[in-house]
């Protein structure tokens, strides 16, 4: 990997790091509001909420200017976000604005991969970057779990910094912290190299880029690799999302962890990913990259065990274990669809189904799990609709593979170059 590659690797570090601490900031900011429970899962749905809206428009955007120049714009866009709240902008609106941000960054930081590397290097890039990735969702959850704990409360205010600033509480000082890490990652935005790719003029009237985004949603879902793929990393966004508020609530209701202590468990899970990813990465070559489907399916039966344990010291090592089962199956299927985007259009367009599919799918999938919070269903079984959910799906997804396998080998198709 070159030194460019390195760049883009500290850039995405340092953005989804402020991301995932300001997670825990906005949570902690509805408790103090006294919001009702369901409100939780819908700061996660506020923020993804610009990825499924902006879809047909950001995949062009991130091909109009070096992607680099893009990245430094998302992350002045979730600056901006975060500082809503400085304003006592409610956090479910500061946090879409962030998502926002976040929904322009992602085409071009997945897409600049294909750009910079040849096909056989992309398994290891994900790897890359999921690791360093779910590193930042273990430092950022322990990071804005720090940050919203009445000792990180009472560390920040006791520097003359914040009260020179004019920040007076806990949770502006903590904003503060996060802004700081939006501008690190801008930093590193600027010192991103251009690759020198570039592509054909990019369409702008709307009714015409919606139209483009229909024609290459279509092309990978039809696609007998892209469509398998796709079908996976939409469901475990989906299911990734939704977990981690389980898990928060189920730390609380079975384990007896207040919201400071219980991001800790959602660290350990990323731990378990992070494992899992650079596993994959050293032993799935793009070619075997369908092999870990079965990885999946036992990852969602993995997760109705959680009904039966009560004790933090078997918490652990259970959710290190859905994590690592997680992060070994969505690598190789990450690394295959993002090929599969690259052969069969260009690289911010292919990402951006894939952010429009996936988000949909976190969107789906947090509304359902808010509906079921205000139904007051008992979380036991909620744990186990998702599990199976999870497990079913998978199961399905890998019929459709083996069906398409009998009509075609589609898996010759791995490794080809750009028409």
């Amino acid at each position: 990997m070159n030194r460019g590659f390195y760049t883009i690797m500290a850039a995405q570090f340092f953005s989804s790091l402020a991301d995932n601490a300001l997670l825990f900031v906005a949570i902690s900011l509805l408790v103090a509001m006294d919001a009702p429970a369901s409100l939780t899962p819908l700061l996660k749905l506020s923020f993804v909420l610009f990825y499924v809206l902006l879809a047909a428009f950001v995949g062009a955007f991130a091909d109009a200017l070096p992607k680099g120049r893009v990245m430094f714009i998302a992350n002045i866009i979730k600056v901006f976000g975060c500082a809503l709240m400085f304003f006592t902008i409610h956090p479910l609106l500061s946090y879409a604005v962030v998502g926002f941000g976040a929904a322009v960054y992602s085409p071009a930081k997945y897409g600049i991969l294909t750009e910079l590397l040849p096909p056989e290097k992309l398994v290891p890039a994900n790897g890359w970057i999921e690791g360093l990735t779910v590193m930042s969702i273990i430092l950022g959850t322990v990071l804005g779990g720090t940050l919203v704990s009445e000792r990180g409360t009472a560390f920040l205010l006791s520097f003359d910094t914040f009260a020179s600033l004019g920040l007076t509480t806990g949770a502006e000082a903590a904003m503060a912290v996060v802004v700081g890490i939006y501008l690190l990652a801008a930093l590193f935005n600027l010192r991103i190299p251009d690759t020198g790719a570039r592509y054909e003029h990019q369409e702008r009237n709307p009714a015409k880029l919606i139209a483009d985004f229909a024609n290459c949603s279509a092309t990978l879902w039809r696609d007998k690799l892209g469509q398998i793929s796709l079908a996976v990393t939409t469901l475990f966004w989906g299911a990734g999302a939704t977990l981690q508020f389980i898990v928060l609530k189920w730390a609380e209701r079975s384990l007896g962890m207040p919201l400071d202590k219980a991001t800790n468990l959602i660290g350990v899970v990323a731990i378990g990913v992070a494992l899992g990813a650079a596993m994959a990465a050293r032993m799935i070559p793009l070619r075997k990259s369908l092999t870990v489907i079965p990885m999946g399916i036992v990852m969602g039966l993995v997760v109705t065990s959680m009904v039966f344990v009560h004790s933090v010291t078997v918490a652990y090592p259970l959710l290190a274990l859905i994590g690592f089962l997680s992060g070994f199956f969505v690598v190789p299927m990450n690394a295959l669809l993002q090929h599969r985007g690259h052969v069969l259009m260009s690289a911010g367009h292919s990402i951006a189904v894939q952010n429009f599919n996936e988000n949909l799918s976190i969107l789906v999938m947090l509304a359902a799990y808010a509906v079921m919070i205000t139904l007051n269903l008992d979380l036991d079984i909620i744990i186990v609709i998702f599990g199976l959910s999870v497990a079913g799906i998978m199961l399905l997804i890998q019929r459709r593979h083996t069906l398409n396998q009998r009509e075609h080998d589609s898996l010759g198709l791995i490794g080809e170059g750009k028409h």
